[in-house]
C-alpha cells in the first residue's frame, strides 16, 4: 500500500491512500538509522511511501519506505544550526506570502527565499498580501519591487483578502499543481488558505501589536486539497530562512540574473566582489543588474559558513 504524506506531527503522520482514506502512521525503526537520512525529519509533507496496515480499529499504519523525490525544500533546522530540515517534497511550485506592512517583509528574506527555491528546482512565485493596508510608501514599493523581479523573471501577485482582490489569479495558478506557502508568522497565509478553502477551518490570529511581529499560528507543515489534483502544503511562518548545503562559489548560480555572465568572469572561481575582469560587477555598474539584489547576494555570500566546504 502507497499513500501521501500530508502531515507530520513529529513521530506521528498523517497519510492519504491511493483509495483516499486518511491513515496515522510512524516510521518503521530502521529508517530513523538510515545514515543516507542526515535531515532532523527524515520524513517531509508531500512524500509517497509506502506502508504496512498495523491495526484496522486503530487506523494505523507503519512506513516501510519512502520512494524517490522529484524534487524538495530544505532550510536550516530552527533548533539545531548544523542539520538541515526538509520543509516539504515532491513539489510543483512555491509561493513566498511576503507583506511590505504588518508586518514588513524584508526584500532579504524574499531573496534567500528566490534562492532556496532555485537550488532545489522548484519554481518560486512572490505574492504581495495585504495590499489594503498599504499606504503611499508601501504601494510605491509594491510597484518597485514587482518591476524589479518581473524584469528577472519572477511571476510576482499583489492580493487582499479583505477587498477579495488578486484571490483569483492566486487560484488560476493553484490549479493542478502541488504548490508549498511560505513566509514570515503574521503575513496572512492562514487567511489566505480559508479564502481558498473555505472548506477548512484555520486558525488565524493577529499580529503582535508590541513587537509588530506576527503570531504563529501553524504548528506543523500540513497539506490540503483544493480540488483534484490541486494541493496546497502550509508551513510554520519562519523568522529566518538558513540556506544549507551551499558554498560561496555555489551562490550567484542562484541569482538567475547573474547565471549566464559567470562564464564571463576573468577568474573561474570570482565570487563577484572586488575581482578584476568580473562580469558581474560589470553589469551591476551598468545598471543590467538591480544594486538591491547584488546586496542581497553579498549579504548572503557573507552569511555561508565556508568552513564546511
Amino acid at each position: 500500500m502507497r499513500g501521501i504524506v500530508y502531515k507530520s506531527t513529529g513521530s506521528w503522520y498523517t497519510v492519504k491512500t491511493e483509495n483516499g482514506a486518511f491513515i496515522n502512521a510512524r516510521i518503521k525503526g530502521v529508517l530513523k538509522l538510515d545514515d543516507e537520512i542526515k535531515s532532523t525529519n527524515p520524513i517531509a509533507v508531500g512524500d509517497i511511501v509506502a506502508l504496512e496496515p498495523e491495526s484496522e480499529v486503530n487506523n494505523t499504519a507503519t512506513i516501510t519506505d519512502i520512494l524517490p523525490r522529484n524534487n524538495y525544500i530544505n532550510r536550516q533546522s530552527p533548533r539545531h544550526k548544523h542539520q538541515h530540515h526538509i520543509i516539504a517534497a515532491n513539489l510543483s511550485q512555491s509561493i513566498l506570502v511576503a507583506t511590505l506592512k504588518e508586518p514588513k517583509t524584508s526584500q532579504g528574506f524574499i531573496d534567500r527565499f528566490l534562492v532556496a527555491s532555485e537550488m532545489y528546482h522548484v519554481t518560486p512565485v512572490i505574492v504581495f498580501n495585504k495590499t489594503d493596508l498599504y499606504g503611499t510608501k508601501e504601494k510605491d514599493k509594491l510597484h518597485f519591487l514587482t518591476d524589479m523581479y518581473n524584469t528577472i523573471g519572477y511571476k510576482v501577485l499583489a492580493v487582499s483578502v479583505l477587498k477579495n482582490e488578486g484571490i483569483d489569479e492566486l487560484r488560476a495558478i493553484l490549479t493542478g499543481k502541488v504548490t508549498l506557502l511560505s513566509g514570515h508568522s503574521g503575513v496572512g497565509k492562514s487567511s489566505l488558505l480559508n479564502t481558498l478553502l473555505p472548506h477548512v477551518s484555520i486558525r488565524t490570529q493577529e499580529v503582535s501589536g508590541w513587537s509588530g511581529k506576527g503570531m504563529h499560528t501553524t504548528t506543523f507543515a500540513e497539506m490540503y486539497d483544493i480540488e483534484p489534483g490541486s494541493s496546497i502544503i502550509d508551513t510554520p511562518g519562519m523568522r529566518e530562512l538558513g540556506l544549507v548545503n551551499i558554498s560561496r562559489q555555489e551562490l550567484s548560480h542562484y541569482f538567475i540574473e547573474m547565471k549566464p555572465l559567470i562564464n564571463d568572469c576573468q577568474f573561474n572561481n570570482c565570487i563577484h566582489i572586488n575581482e578584476p575582469g568580473c562580469a558581474v560587477k560589470a553589469a551591476v555598474n551598468n545598471e543590467l543588474i538591480a544594486i538591491e539584489r547584488f546586496d542581497s547576494y553579498l549579504s548572503i555570500l557573507a552569511s555561508i559558513d565556508e568552513k564546511k566546504y
